[in-house]
């Protein structure tokens, strides 16, 4: 440690140069540690600002993300109710004509013969199955998911059905062509 009162009282001139040497030489390692600590101080800030820019824009993206799989989520889930209807309205329409199907087999079992008067009944009741069929994609499809339900080379399939379905198929096609 450095006596300041010896230095103040001393005459010796050498003794002051290489205080004043020293006290130059600190001064100056004190004002480049000051430079060195304020370019830190700076560097950090914008270390800082940056990670706060960057934290910013992955939030952005990240409610971004978010919205878009909600979007999605709700895209989907109307989607599905779509599609759960309409099988709930084919289903429907395969079992009225089921039923309609097993009136007409019992009839013919106990050995009454078709009369021409349920043969509209029935035409009018396939006319039904292609309820919702107003373009010509979706009554292809409608015609195609029929035709393999009814043909008459499944197990409970009926040449009848199959025939009117086949009419009604053609009927609304030319409707649609005209």
């Amino acid at each position: 440690m450095i006596d300041w009162e010896e230095i103040n009282t001393t005459e010796d001139v050498d003794r002051l140069k290489a205080v004043k040497v020293w006290l130059f030489q600190e001064n100056i390692r004190l004002e480049n540690a000051r430079k060195e600590l304020d370019d830190s101080r700076e560097r950090f800030q914008n270390e800082k600002a940056q990670a706060r820019r960057e934290l910013e824009e992955l939030n952005r993206k990240a409610v971004q993300e978010r919205r878009r799989l909600r979007e999605e989520n709700l895209f989907f889930e109307k989607k599905l109710a779509i599609l759960q209807d309409g099988f709930r309205k084919l289903d429907e329409d395969r079992r009225s004509l089921e039923r309609q199907k097993k009136a007409l087999e019992e009839r013919s079992a106990r050995g009454f013969r078709e009369d021409t008067a349920a043969l509209p009944a029935l035409e009018e009741s396939v006319s039904l199955l292609f309820r919702g069929a107003n373009n010509p994609l979706a009554l292809r499809k409608r015609y195609r998911d029929l035709v393999r339900i009814f043909h008459p080379d499944n197990l409970f399939g009926d040449e009848e059905i199959a025939q009117i379905i086949n009419r009604e198929y053609l009927r609304r096609k030319k409707r649609e062509e005209a």
